[in-house]
């Protein structure tokens, strides 16, 4: 009894470089993911970066096997989130829906932020792409977007545009359009998209250039009424709403995109997995509509890719910025 014993000891011990040996070489203690993840959006509830992460958090659950958790920290343009998820952990359990503002035009509008889009983020997919609607309070007497100039002119500066922060993509679009038009018009920064949309269809303020999400359901409703939208082409949720640039501000094209991103240094086998059941989870039954129905076109992507597009934009919008003159206020 005793030998046996002192046997199945030895066979322990010398089991046990074998054992550290494996966790030396990276073998997984667990299968990612094996809890529920994180999803920052750096907005409140209700703006269109809010709706879309829910509609994607929803069914990644069914590809992933775990709850995905919306957790909504906006302020600063999306800045404040956006420095949120640049510092989580990097163990793939934090993840950034991040667009076109926090992502590109903000860096492009600001030299002093607290965290870099390509050298604190690690690109997983671009998830969707959208235009932006010119979207007023029917209390407006403009109907197009030329009686819209032509009002905007005649009174420099009586116009409020409403945006979801300073330095947001919804306030870029409205300054490239004050420089496009040659108006003036007082901006007039929220806390994100959600609150910005109350206060228009209140009459507080007069108009918002809107990710489709949340403005369309007000402008089929009555609520607000749509006068163009910033894309070279129509949009395929709102067809019947002319372009900007059709509509004779020549040459405007500004268009929305969001993304998923995970913390820099993030282990690559974790992105690749995730980059395979984000782009599994937008061909789900039932996605692809859902998306659309927002004002969405789904859009997925290689981690490579997104990555690409970061840097592009970011280059894109910093020459914008210099061209344009435009000023965070």
């Amino acid at each position: 009894m005793f030998n046996q014993f002192i046997y199945m000891l030895l066979l322990a011990f010398f089991a046990m470089p074998a054992a550290n040996a494996a966790t030396a070489q990276g073998a997984p203690a667990g299968a990612y993911p094996d809890k529920p993840l994180r999803l920052i959006v750096p907005f409140p509830p209700g703006g269109g970066n809010d709706i879309l992460a829910r509609a994607v958090g929803q069914r990644l659950v069914e590809v992933l096997g775990q709850q995905v958790v919306v957790d909504n920290r906006g302020g600063a343009g999306g800045a404040i989130g956006a420095t949120l998820a640049a510092n989580a952990p990097p163990d793939g359990y934090t993840l950034f829906l991040g667009s076109v503002g926090n992502l590109a035009q903000t860096p492009a509008l600001k030299d002093n932020l607290a965290y870099n889009p390509v050298r604190d983020f690690s690109a997983v997919s671009l998830v969707a792409t959208s235009s932006f609607i010119l979207a007023v309070n029917p209390g407006v007497p403009a109907k197009s977007v030329q009686e819209l100039i032509a009002l905007a002119k005649a009174s420099p500066g009586k116009l409020n545009y409403a945006s979801a922060g300073t330095g947001s993509s919804l306030h870029m679009a409205g300054e490239l359009f004050k420089h496009a038009t040659g108006t003036d018009m007082l901006h007039v920064p929220y806390k994100g998209t959600g609150p910005a949309m109350t206060d228009l269809i209140g009459g507080r303020v007069q108009l918002i250039f809107s990710t489709m999400p949340p403005a369309l359901p007000h402008v089929k409703s009555g609520k607000l009424r749509a006068l163009g939208v910033t894309t070279a082409k129509r949009a395929t949720a709102a067809p019947e709403v002319p372009t900007i640039a059709e509509s004779g501000v020549k040459g405007f094209n500004v268009s929305n995109w969001q993304g998923i991103l995970l913390p820099a240094k993030t282990p690559a086998a974790i992105v690749r997995k995730l980059n395979r059941d984000l782009l599994a989870t937008l061909k789900l039954p039932g996605m692809p509509e859902a998306l659309a129905a927002q004002g969405l076109e789904s859009a997925g992507s290689t981690p490579e890719a997104f990555g690409a597009l970061i840097k592009a934009e970011i280059a894109k919008y910093t020459q914008v910025v210099k061209a344009a003159g435009i000023h965070v206020d």
